[in-house]
């Protein structure tokens, strides 16, 4: 799975990478070293402007854990950060997203934990890895709008949009760490991958690849990532990997 990522990316350095980007400078996010289920998330997807009839690719932060439509209250979306590639297309919760509003998730890496045995002194603990691509991990997600029926219709705070990061079997050295991980889309995939008009599953699932092959760059790093307090750019500091994993 993938439970915590890394997010420092600006809104001018996805301009660079992506291109011509629409965004509320107001609701910009600030960097993050400790993302977490039910933060708030940047997400880029692209709309039909209701306005020009044309589709726009926006920058927009979305909450972490896809809550359903059909959902009686946005709890259900604690259990939806991710979604599993191999039955994306076909679950209730998942389908219809995936035929017409899918995004990417920026990440600069994610975090992975393996259990270390109690070992004379020191009791069992969760050794957390940092994995990464050494550049923008552009993560697969799904997003969905959830309407929260006790609220006036013009009321903002009606409408809630989240997101869910879509992941597979993990490979080579993200293998080493945990058995999924989270699918990418390249940038010459990118189009085609946004365009709410393109709902062919097969051809939708063709796009989706392990980052790097799987190959990543994994390092051990301290337990303080553990509580979703924590934040700094302190907590990608390498610290001695209790179970080699790294070497």
């Amino acid at each position: 799975m993938c439970g915590r990522f890394v997010s420092t990316t600006t809104p001018a350095d996805l301009v660079d990478l992506l291109g011509e980007l629409s965004w509320d400078p107001a609701e910009t996010l600030a960097p993050s070293w400790n993302v977490a289920p039910t933060n708030p998330v940047p997400a880029v997807l692209e709309r039909v402007d209701r306005e020009t009839g044309e589709v726009v690719r926006q920058l927009r932060p979305l909450r972490w854990g896809l809550v359903p439509s059909w959902a009686k209250d946005p709890s259900a979306g604690a259990r939806m950060i991710n979604a599993r590639s191999e039955t994306v297309h076909e679950k209730p919760a998942f389908r219809k997203a995936f035929a017409a509003r899918r995004c990417v998730i920026p990440a600069d890496g994610y975090f992975e934990w393996r259990p270390v045995e109690a070992s004379g002194d020191r009791k069992a603990f969760k050794q957390p890895y940092y994995l990464s691509t050494g550049s923008v991990m552009l993560m697969a997600g799904l997003y969905e709008f959830w309407r929260d029926r006790s609220v006036p219709d013009d009321d903002p705070a009606a409408w809630l949009t989240t997101t869910t990061v879509i992941t597979t079997d993990a490979t080579d050295s993200a293998g080493r760490i945990h058995d999924r991980m989270p699918l990418a889309i390249s940038l010459e995939d990118l189009a085609d991958w946004l365009d709410p008009g393109n709902s062919d599953p097969t051809d939708l699932r063709r796009l989706l690849h392990t980052p790097a092959e799987g190959d990543l760059a994994v390092r051990a790093v301290s337990t303080a990532v553990n509580s979703v307090r924590s934040n700094g750019p302190e907590l990608l500091d390498a610290v001695p990997d209790p179970l080699g994993l790294t070497a």
